[in-house]
């Protein structure tokens, strides 16, 4: 018996199954609940196999309670057993009434190599008291034992009839519904068209239900990185430069500190002398102490007697050359100042996380990339696959029945 964990109780169940292990005695009732529990998380661990482990001590203490039989069913046919899930999911209907699992039953006879029994499942009467999602799912099953049975157009043309497949909105199918479209596009030959939906089934999959990403970098040659991974590794290294950063900042100030400390005193300098110094080291830039007074009061005053007439002519140019209201006429520049360009721009390239190491912060050679006439655009990016199905006009043997194929769709 496999072990479960300390934490897991049975009050993690949902009301309705609960209220359904109410009819076995009360320690067996919260047993076979942790086992469905610690079964559910194995499953979010992606292990089937500890999730089988569990469902089978349920099954064995409870297998007279439906939703036992269910979650049986389903951990099993996610493990790979169809034969022991197809077993579970018949008691399961039986118990409960439900043919919400028509669809997983139909897979598991395409797994026991029986594709005709999985069409007969999708033929029958059942089959119409399913919902739009059933319906869906019992349609992309269909697809794949018409597949198996070497009906590769057959396969696209069963899908094409979903208008769901042409919905740009986000559903629960949306992802799946792609992928086997995508599928049966590239096993019939038309690899273009299944490369451009492969990339729409993973637009579609953000937790990764499919393996469209890596169909997609097979047809492509690509390699798809994982962001999740690479952005944890790019916050890393920004924080590790951020902290070097503060560091060497504050490294300088205790330099510039110690060197304005260390600064001699000009002790020997009288104070008239750099009281007379200090206008003219602020206008021209020369120290202090190396002017005195005299030179200074000589050079002001040979400043203010020179007139040169091509300076006064020059001036009467400049007024002339005023507006009538006063203003000046500038002509305009030959380089008008150009906004400088976000370097994440640059950087930006399709499935890559906008952070960076050292994001934010401007060097000399992002400056310089960024003045290049030849700087990447952000048109460059690649585009979102169009989401119309590549619509085949088969030439095939097999026929499909007129009967299944002309009964007309009822959304519930």
């Amino acid at each position: 018996m496999p072990d479960v964990a300390p934490d897991i109780t049975a009050d993690e169940l949902d009301k309705e199954v609960l209220e359904e292990l109410r009819s076995l005695p009360g320690d067996l009732a919260d047993l076979v609940g942790r086992h469905l529990v610690a079964a559910e998380r194995a499953l979010e661990d992606d292990d089937p196999d500890r999730a089988h482990e569990h469902t089978k001590v349920a099954r064995r203490f409870a297998a007279r309670i439906g939703v036992v039989r269910e979650a049986a069913g389903i951990v099993a046919y996610r493990a790979g057993h169809f034969s022991e899930a197809l077993s579970d999911l018949r008691a399961a209907r039986r118990m409960t009434g439900s043919d919400v699992y028509l669809a997983v039953m139909a897979d598991c006879e395409r797994g026991l190599g029986r594709p005709e029994r999985a069409i007969d499942l999708v033929r029958s009467p059942e089959a119409e008291r399913l919902d739009r999602a059933g319906r869906i799912e019992l349609t992309i099953v269909e697809s794949g034992a018409r597949r198996d049975l070497g009906q590769h157009d057959a396969a696209v043309i069963t899908l094409q009839r979903l208008p769901e497949l042409r919905d740009p909105q986000p559903k629960p199918w949306s992802a799946r519904l792609a992928f086997a479209y995508a599928d049966a596009l590239a096993d019939a030959g038309h690899q273009e068209a299944a490369t451009d939906w492969f990339g729409r089934a993973m637009a579609f999959d953000e937790d990764g239900e499919t393996d469209a990403a890596e169909r997609y970098a097979e047809l492509t040659g690509s390699v798809i990185e994982d962001l999740e991974e690479d952005f944890d590794e790019d916050a890393s290294d920004a924080d590790d430069l951020a902290a070097g950063d503060i560091l060497e900042t504050e490294t300088e100030t205790e330099t510039d500190e110690g060197r304005a400390g260390e600064m001699p005193e000009r002790a020997d300098v009288p104070d008239d002398q750099v009281s007379a110094s200090q206008p003219q080291q602020a206008s021209v830039g020369v120290q202090g102490s190396d002017i005195q007074d005299a030179d200074v009061q000589d050079v002001e005053a040979q400043r203010a007697d020179v007139a040169d007439p091509e300076l006064l002519d020059a001036g009467a140019r400049d007024a002339e050359a005023q507006d009538p209201d006063g203003t000046d006429a500038k002509a305009p520049t030959e380089n008008p100042p150009v906004p400088d360009e976000d370097p994440r721009v640059q950087a930006e390239t399709p499935g890559v996380p906008d952070e960076k190491p050292g994001a934010g912060r401007h060097t000399p050679e992002q400056d310089e990339r960024t003045d290049r006439p030849d700087a990447p655009d952000a048109k460059e990016h690649g585009e979102t696959p169009g989401i119309t199905p590549a619509f085949i006009e088969p030439d095939f043997g097999d026929v499909l029945d007129e009967g299944t194929a002309d009964r007309p769709k009822t959304d519930d």
